[in-house]
């Protein structure tokens, strides 16, 4: 016993570093640590670590393979399932999605017969404006967006903007090349809009929040939660169906809603060019007969009754 002791003792004396030769080079790395600044390096010193680099990346880098590819096997299979699983997915999605392709095909070609025998001009048929937006934060409002078009390109004020997903805001002041939008969450911003199921009416008020209020809601409006929310273009300013978003109620009863075109990025938006539907002027309308023409026309009128017939006046013959 003593022996195994006393070997396992001098095995592990061997092993043992001293304490000063520790102490000596935890003070040599501190030193390295300290002095080790880039404006203190010699270009000796730069030249070789630097050389050094350049040899020994690419050999770390080929060791580093079979271990990388060892690691990745897990998540590689595991993302082969759920690829699979995006592809069917997304294939339902593009069969339902030329089914109502086709619908809108033909409600188009429905639309036009429609059109053409009540001989309307929709403004819908009227080309969209592309345009790239930029920040505008010093901007009059709070939130509005620049955008790298203008009057050149056929842009005016009030014309509705949209992004792929549905109603942006509306032009609000144009210049030759540029034009500024004032987006639907802003302070500022006020347009009349209804629910698409059942044509409740309420204006949609910004307020500087990712989610603009209904306002002025009847007590009793068929509003539900999730209902699909357009404009309704009260207002004439701007087109009626433009799609803004989804309703959600709030805990105190009220209404938000939920954008559509907060589902991408604002970069990249259509300009809708608008003729806004004028009311009639009174100064326009029919001119009244004068008194004299009206009496002359009631004379002639009478003189050209036939006479009623006349009585016989004799006996039978």
């Amino acid at each position: 016993m003593a022996s195994r002791r006393s070997g396992r003792h001098e095995g592990e004396g061997g092993v043992r570093f001293s304490r000063t030769l520790f102490i000596a080079l935890l003070v040599l790395s501190g030193a390295l640590i300290a002095f080790d600044r880039p404006e203190t390096r010699s270009a000796g010193f730069a030249s070789f670590r630097s050389g050094f680099t350049d040899i020994a990346a690419p050999v770390l880098e080929l060791a580093a393979q079979p271990v990388r590819g060892l690691k990745n096997i897990g998540p590689y299979f595991r993302r082969q399932g759920e690829l699979a699983e995006e592809n069917a997915r997304l294939r339902q999605q593009l069969i339902e999605a030329r089914y109502w392709e086709d619908l809108a095909y033909r409600q188009r070609d429905r639309i036009e017969v429609y059109e053409a025998a009540l001989e309307i001009v929709s403004p819908a048929t009227r080309e969209r404006i592309g345009a790239w937006t930029v920040a505008d934060p010093e901007g009059p409002f709070v939130r509005a967006r620049l955008i790298g078009r203008g009057r050149d390109a056929g842009i005016d004020d009030g014309y509705p903007v949209i992004n792929l997903y549905g109603l942006v805001g509306r032009v609000f002041e144009t210049g030759r090349r540029s034009a500024r939008i004032l987006l639907l969450t802003d302070l500022n911003s006020r347009i009349p809009v209804m629910a698409d199921r059942s044509n409740a009416r309420a204006i949609l008020v910004g307020d500087n929040s990712a989610f603009p209020r209904l306002d002025y809601v009847g007590r009793d409006a068929d509003i539900r939660p999730g209902d699909r929310i357009v404009s309704s273009g009260d207002d004439g300013i701007l087109p009626r169906g433009l799609p803004v978003g989804e309703a959600v109620e709030t805990r105190d009863g009220g209404w938000r809603v939920q954008l559509y075109s907060d589902q991408a990025p604002v970069d990249f938006v259509w300009v809708w060019p608008y003729e806004r539907i004028e009311a009639p002027d009174d100064t326009e309308a029919l001119p009244a007969e004068e008194p004299d023409a009206a009496v002359e026309n009631a004379d002639e009128a009478v003189d050209a009754e036939p006479a009623p017939d006349a009585q016989p006046t004799g006996g039978e013959e």
